[in-house]
């Protein structure tokens, strides 16, 4: 076995708390070989390999003590540190130099746990040997490494109880147990801070603990403070210095602070710039404060390069969002002969395919991980099923799955997760079944899968069991509360979500669950509970992130209230959230729904980043507008911006062209939909088709259309809309005809008071009234009701309500006779305006 140190810090640095600069024959005393006639006659003189088993006979010690000592420490050295073990369990009564040198050896082949077994042989051992600095130190060592803080502080009430002076490497070894033992969140009292103020004698290794320390407390400027405290006592930094305090610049994400600390780094020399721990914690540090090109300068900087720089520079760009760089270095190691992935590189490059969402590359990075390994490790195949997740390739994700000789809970869950973002909810929740079946218990993450399966389900009574067994079982985890909300809102039960959120104290809910409440409201058409909530958690001083804008801005969409949304966006701007492709998409609809196209046009050209959302939001912005033919060159200049039109888009283009009457182009799209675009027609596109047909009056043809359409799902909509048609040009005959068969359909859901109220208006028009009473009849007869129709209208700064035949509003008389006299206008102009007021105030008031 091979030492897991680094070749300048393995001898003194960390087992002695020494630093390497300052190296002084105490290092040699254990470590250096005495060139004895033992040592002459060794092994490797005799033609035998290092690691070959030595006969029986050498395991009897020679009698001069000090050749034992060479003897073992060489053993351990060469990473034969059992064969040192049978040596020196041969010694009847081995003195502390003996013990020192096992507990030693054994700690440098990364065996710290068998180290401290020999330290407890040593504490009863007869006679009794009394440990000196040494020992303490090294043990000491071994408590940080296996994290045995109990057994930390009995050895340091030992060292207490000997009465050994006080040194500086006891102490730095003291120091370093506690800060690497104690889990620094837990601290009441700060151990640390306390022993390091009470060292009289501090070197650069009682520094670097005391840095590192406070980094992993989350406490970045007062690590940077010591850093700088320091330097100002006069202790030079060591290169451990700068792979402790580079994070805690990360942290501070201060880009001049980093540059003049590089420089500084810079000024000592290659002895420290060349280190390649201190360029993979530069090149780390560089990444965190989204300084990409300063990191790949320090990477291009480092001549002789090993894999864990490697990793940094790769898992850099992925943190950075920068995939197709980081698949770039990833190929350039695989290619390398002199280099061989590890566990750390196949991941970071599992999640640049993750991102960039390439399945052919994602099938070249898996290949390539045999190089490194004949058998995946379960890590790596559960970064498989990620990656192939993401990649829209869920069936070779559960092939993965299915393969795997040895799971663990993160790969159920991995997969469960993989079919519930995919869509697959109920093969999600039978795979969770399957897990418990296997003896595994639910925990924190697979509750947030079962909950997201059925807020996607709608099914209330999973997310009901699955917030009891959470609660049975005391399981806590961050933001499951808006887990909870989302699915109670998307399940129909807006108001187990209020009460959920409300009983939640205000000052422990933290942005996600505000979020959560707000898309909420904004999902179940309470839009002005949802501006209500958005301003409560101002008032709490929670500052809205670019989620929480993407969730409210669409309740300014739906009410019109333009001026709220520019205070949104003015805030987006001056806290740089406006970049965020989310957040300008919102804006985009926003501005489009409310009335203000050219704001929204102008802001979509100047968004730093967009995706099909954004370009579908845009297009239907313009088809809204009755803009066609810039909704069409925009679909059309899609491709050229590298974004291919999806599903929703292509329902956009259409509704453009119904809108602007663009009839031959909407049909030229939708027919080059499977050749050209890859997609298949669904009931929505079918829909878009029929609607624009009838639109122009090309109501026969539609009606031919809707009659030969074949698609899964709601064909409601078609023949709604085809209804419609025939009400607006007049084709009575054969709206009765469509009314019939869409009267027919199973599936016709809550639309079917609306399509009764419209067949009704066509026999009013035509003046069949024996058919309005008939068709009134079936109305109540089935408990039906239009829904009432409610608008917004935004005057002053104030938006205001209107509800169909309201008669609380004190200017309700004001308001109809307006309304009455646009009708009168609109009539004359010759648009066909349907029934007269009166005759259609008849109708809404059906019950």
């Amino acid at each position: 076995m091979a030492s897991i140190l680094p070749p300048p810090l393995a001898d003194s640095f960390l087992f002695h708390g020494h630093d390497p600069s300052h190296s002084s024959s105490l290092s040699n005393s254990h470590f250096t070989v005495s060139q004895t006639h033992f040592v002459a006659s060794s092994s490797r003189s005799e033609g035998r390999q290092p690691h070959q088993p030595i006969p029986a006979q050498e395991a009897t010690p020679p009698k001069p003590k000090v050749t034992i000592r060479t003897r073992l420490s060489q053993l351990c050295k060469e990473g034969r540190p059992e064969i040192a073990v049978r040596i020196f369990d041969a010694i009847p009564t081995p003195p502390t130099l003996l013990w020192n040198t096992i507990i030693i050896g054994l700690i440098c082949n990364a065996m710290p746990y068998e180290a401290l077994r020999i330290y407890a042989r040593m504490n009863f051992s007869r006679p009794a040997v009394k440990p000196d600095y040494y020992t303490f130190s090294s043990t000491l060592k071994a408590c940080a490494q296996t994290r045995q803080l109990k057994l930390g502080k009995s050895i340091h009430c030992q060292v207490l109880r000997s009465l050994l002076t006080p040194s500086r490497i006891l102490g730095n070894s003291i120091l370093s147990m506690y800060s690497s033992c104690y889990r620094a969140e837990n601290v009441k009292v700060d151990v640390v801070r306390l022993l390091f103020d009470r060292m009289l004698k501090r070197n650069v290794i009682t520094w670097n603990t005391i840095i590192a320390w406070y980094v992993k407390k989350g406490r970045p400027h007062e690590s940077f403070a010591q850093f700088k405290l320091m330097m100002e006592v006069g202790i030079k930094p060591s290169v451990v210095t700068f792979v402790n305090v580079f994070p805690a610049v990360a942290e501070i994400r201060d880009r001049t602070l980093a540059n003049v600390l590089y420089g500084l780094l810079l000024k000592f020399g290659s002895t420290f710039s060349d280190d390649l721990f201190v360029v993979s914690s530069a090149i780390f540090m560089y990444s965190e404060i989204l300084d990409v090109e300063s990191a790949r300068k320090v990477f291009n900087l480092c001549s002789e390069k090993n894999i864990e720089v490697w990793n940094t520079m790769i898992d850099g760009y992925v943190q950075n969002d920068l995939p197709d760089e980081a698949i770039e270095i990833f190929l350039e190691v695989a290619s390398s002969e002199l280099l061989v992935p590890d566990e750390v590189t196949c991941l970071a490059g599992l999640m640049a395919v993750s991102q960039i969402q390439m399945l052919d590359l994602g099938h070249q990075v898996h290949a390539s991980m045999f190089k490194s390994f004949q058998e995946l490790p379960v890590i790596l195949l559960n970064g498989l099923i990620v990656m192939y997740s993401r990649c829209n390739s869920v069936e070779t994700a559960f092939l993965v799955f299915d393969k795997m000789v040895e799971r663990d809970i993160v790969s159920w869950n991995t997969m469960a997760s993989a079919f519930v973002q995919n869509g697959f909810d109920i093969e999600g929740l039978m795979l969770v079944y399957e897990m418990q079946k296997q003896g595994l218990c639910v925990d924190s993450v697979t509750a947030t899968t079962l909950l997201s399966a059925a807020s996607n389900l709608r099914t209330l009574s999973i997310g009901k069991q699955t917030h009891a067994y959470l609660f049975r079982h005391g399981i806590k985890f961050e933001g499951m509360d808006s887990y909870l909300i989302d699915m109670y809102a998307k399940s129909g039960m807006i108001e187990s979500a209020e009460k959920l959120f409300l009983n939640n104290d205000s000052n422990e809910k933290d942005q996600v669950t505000w979020n959560a409440m707000i898309t909420s409201y904004a999902q179940n058409g309470k839009t002005s509970e949802a501006v209500m909530v958005f301003k409560q958690m101002l008032a709490q001083n929670q500052l809205p992130s670019s989620v929480t804008l993407a969730s409210i801005l669409p309740a300014c969409s739906a009410t019109g209230g333009v001026s709220f949304g520019k205070q949104l966006h003015g805030y987006a701007t001056r806290h740089f959230l406006d970049g965020n492709v989310f957040v300008s998409t919102a804006l985009v609809d926003m501005y489009g729904k409310c009335g203000v196209i050219s704001n929204a046009e102008t802001l979509f050209n100047r968004m730093p980043q967009r995706n099909s959302v954004s370009f579908t939001t845009m297009i239907l912005g313009y088809g809204h507008h009755g803009l066609g033919e810039k909704a069409l060159s925009l679909f059309h200049a899609m491709p050229n911006s590298g974004i291919k039109p999806d599903a929703v888009t292509l329902v956009a283009v259409l509704t453009a062209c119904s809108y602007a009457g663009l009839v031959e182009e909407g049909l030229r799209i939708f027919k080059a939909m499977e050749k050209e675009y890859m997609i298949l027609p669904t009931f929505e596109h079918c829909s878009c088709v029929v609607d624009m047909l009838g639109r122009a009056g090309r109501v026969e043809e539609a009606y031919e259309f809707a009659k030969k359409t074949q698609v899964e799902g709601n064909m409601v909509g078609i023949w709604g809309s085809l209804l419609g048609a025939c009400r607006i040009h007049g084709e009575y005959e054969l709206g009765k005809m469509v009314a019939e068969h869409l009267f027919e359909m199973e599936d016709i859901g809550k639309g079917v008071a609306g399509y009764h109220v419209l067949l009704s208006n066509m026999h009013a028009e035509e003046g069949k009234w024996e058919n309005v009473d008939r068709v009134r009849q079936v109305m109540r007869e089935k408990g039906l009701s239009k829904e009432i129709g409610c608008s917004w209208i935004e005057v002053g700064g104030l938006v205001h309500t209107f509800v169909s035949r309201d008669q609380k509003h004190p200017k309700c008389e004001q308001i109809y006779s307006t309304l009455e006299d646009l009708v009168t206008v609109m009539s004359s102009s010759g648009n066909n305006c349907g029934v007269g007021f009166h005759e259609s105030s008849v109708l809404e008031n059906i019950t």
